[in-house]
């Protein structure tokens, strides 16, 4: 800490690190330095929202989109001000912007605590490890640049997996990159909102060939509507409960809701700023039941889609260009150029063949340590810093966001924040949480940092 300074080091630099660094800039004032380590070109966009692609749309309304939990109309009046897709604040809070447009609007939002970039710098690299020093951190990327800080936050979203195979491409590139014909078939390994936004790109692109979805329970996520949240007392939330008793009070109070003329939806919203309590409170083999079991109901019900996109997908549907698929997966195997599918249907002992020109696995993001390609958190984890939570969801963190080491012993340097802790959180993949998350960590890193000032022979 030269000069009374606070270096905070963040590695990665999409949503999750952009919003951290504006809630210490914000909070921590002359008295914070921030260093942002991204890979990417651009700072904000990340996986989630570098898509190009303008009908891949945010699965949340505007009006709960903004950066700030104190200033919740931020995005909405940005929206209006810095695009043309409304002409007003009123409007822009129902709309379901575009992900681009959203990524360049996390971009945007170091300018205005920042505009001369003298207490930020952003470093275009990968962090390949992290070395807590005496008096703080050391953080080297990948082009041997090496740096010191104060403390260090992981904020490097989620990894996917890696195929040898031809046939298997990544969802999240260019479906022209996979070399399709217009009438080549289609396999996509998953029904949820990932395969909803390849849909959406392989039709607009002028794909007219057959597009299989497939998923062990075949369920698409619900449809957005117009719904009041639950107003509930905290004090009526059952917090320590099995997930067989939790279930059936959700149920219970989604058909009180259709019962009173309501939507089932204004329930599931309700419940929202509890999540994160009920989730930590849940006995152990209760959160493993979940998700085991009742995951993907609660998915489909939880990140719904946008009305527009929900419309088209039912039409594709309808014409059979997509058909939804309830099976198991048996084997996958390239012949030709081609990929050959064996699979059984749900509740059929019959093994079906299908061939399709290309597989695009869209089972949903890893965030588990043992499968990150991140060289920064492989490096903690070899060093015995940093350990995967008991459930392999993503890193150990104590409450206050800090790693939990090999031995369970919580990091006065090291922190974590964004999806790879949803193990600790389960909702942590989305803005309206992580923004929450963000502003409580970079508070009790200023107020660390204050408390280090105040000591003798402080560093």
């Amino acid at each position: 800490m030269a000069g009374g300074c606070t270096h905070i080091i963040v590695a990665g630099g999409g949503a999750s690190g952009v919003l951290l660094a504006c809630h210490l800039l914000r909070e921590g004032g002359e008295g914070v330095r921030v260093t942002l380590i991204e890979k990417r070109a651009s700072v904000g966009l990340g996986t989630a929202y570098s898509t190009s692609h303008p009908r891949h749309l945010l699965n949340v309304r505007a009006s709960n989109m903004s950066a700030f939990t104190h200033d919740p109309s931020h995005f909405q009046r940005w929206l209006t001000k810095e695009t043309r897709l409304v002409e007003s604040d009123e409007a822009a809070a129902m709309v379901f912007a575009p992900r681009n447009v959203y990524g360049h609007y996390i971009s945007s939002l170091i300018d205005a605590f920042d505009p001369d970039r003298v207490r930020l710098e952003t470093v275009h690299g990968e962090v390949t490890s992290i070395v807590p020093e005496p008096a703080g951190v050391r953080v080297q990327t990948a082009s041997g640049k090496s740096m010191k800080g104060d403390v260090a936050v992981l904020a490097t979203g989620f990894s996917e997996a890696g195929h040898d195979d031809a046939t298997i491409h990544s969802p999240w590139s260019q479906p022209a990159a996979a070399g399709l014909a217009p009438d080549a078939s289609v396999l996509i390994l998953g029904t949820g909102l990932t395969m909803v936004d390849l849909v959406i790109e392989l039709r607009s692109s002028g794909h007219t060939g057959p597009i299989y979805a497939m998923s062990r329970r075949g369920l698409l996520s619900q449809t957005h509507c117009a719904s009041v949240p639950l107003n509930l007392a905290h004090a009526s939330v059952p917090y320590g409960k099995s997930i067989l008793q939790l279930w059936c009070w959700l149920r219970r109070l989604c058909e009180d809701e259709v019962d009173a003329g309501r939507d089932w939806r204004g329930a599931i919203d309700g419940i929202r700023p509890f999540t994160a309590e009920l989730w930590r409170q849940l006995p152990l083999e209760s959160k493993r039941r979940f998700l085991r079991h009742a995951r993907p109901w609660w998915d489909i019900h939880r990140h719904r889609m946008a009305p527009a996109i929900s419309a088209e997908i039912a039409s594709a549907c309808a014409w059979d260009h997509l058909q939804i698929l309830a099976a198991k997966v048996l084997s996958i195997k390239a012949d030709s150029g081609k990929a050959i599918v064996h699979f059984r249907r749900r509740g059929q002992e019959k093994t079906q063949t299908i061939e399709v020109a290309r597989v695009f696995p869209c089972m949903g993001v890893s965030t588990n340590p043992a499968m990150s390609k991140s060289a920064a958190i492989q490096s903690l984890v070899r060093q015995g810093l940093a350990r995967a939570d008991e459930l392999g969801l993503g890193l150990d963190i104590a409450e206050n966001c800090a790693l939990r080491d090999v031995n369970g012993e919580a990091s006065q340097r090291l922190f974590a924040v964004g999806p790879i802790t949803r193990g600790a959180y389960w909702e942590m993949i989305a803005v309206p949480d992580i923004r929450l998350q963000c502003a409580k960590l970079a508070h009790e890193i200023i107020r660390r940092s204050k408390l280090r000032a105040s000591l003798p022979l402080a560093s």
